[in-house]
């Protein structure tokens, strides 16, 4: 894989509480491994949050001695939970602290991925397709058809998690394997940027740009000037 990365503060806020982690080199039993986390708490937590969630899982993954991708992850999700929930309870500027959490490697020509929250892992191949389920209020309105998804991006409750990492003694997370092939490209994010681009403008943003930086710098740039409401973090891979 060939990767790029970034991470902006946007336009609205005061502090960037996303933590991104791009490693195209072997971590642990993994070939490589690409992390996004948005933090969610109070003005230092979700900062807070995000970085430890993201330390822990890689720390966690250089460590263990597991051989099977899903269950690597699941280990170093549980690790990570385990430990912002910790310092949460433990500190009370960091009380209620918790993040979103995507993250993937690929292994042959497969893509493992792990989610929980709203960042998101989209596969562009002949089109863009997400392949994670955002754990938030408006995608389950979205489900039982109350909202449609274009009314969901403006929703004014948006922005409500129903699965977050560090908030609860115990997490689930999601786990998808994907095929991929090769020039296929893998699209992880925040919900800075996919609250503020269409999935179709980021498939031509990424298609017509000359470069993987130049297409992150692109999808950052184009979601700034549509609002920038929240932190973008972008992770472009090419298989």
């Amino acid at each position: 894989m060939k990767a790029s990365s970034k991470t902006d503060i946007g336009n609205k806020r005061s502090m960037n509480q996303d933590y991104v982690y791009c490693n195209d080199q072997p971590v642990g039993n993994f070939h490589n491994l690409y992390i996004v986390a948005d933090g969610m708490g109070g003005h230092k937590a979700g900062d807070h949050a995000s970085k430890l969630c993201v330390n822990s899982m890689v720390d966690s993954i250089n460590a263990s001695t597991h051989k099977t991708p899903v269950t690597i992850f699941e280990e170093a999700v549980n690790t990570a939970n385990s430990l912002v929930y910790q310092k949460a309870k433990e500190n009370i500027e960091y009380e209620g602290m918790g993040t979103t959490m995507v993250a993937c490697t690929l292994q042959g020509d497969t893509l493992y991925v792990a989610n929980i929250g709203d960042s998101r892992l989209y596969l562009i191949d002949d089109s863009i397709r997400q392949i994670t389920s955002d754990h938030s209020l408006v995608e389950e309105m979205v489900k039982n058809g109350n909202i449609t998804e274009s009314e969901a991006r403006i929703h004014p409750r948006k922005n409500i998690i129903t699965r977050a990492l560090g908030i609860d003694e115990n997490v689930k997370a999601d786990y998808f394997e994907v095929k991929v092939k090769e020039s296929d490209m893998i699209l992880m994010c925040s919900d800075g940027l996919s609250n503020m681009i269409e999935d179709d403008d980021m498939e031509y943003i990424i298609r017509h740009s000359s470069s993987i930086q130049n297409a992150v710098d692109n999808l950052v740039d184009k979601a700034n000037e549509n609002g920038g409401n929240d932190n973008i973090t972008v992770i472009l891979a090419e298989v």
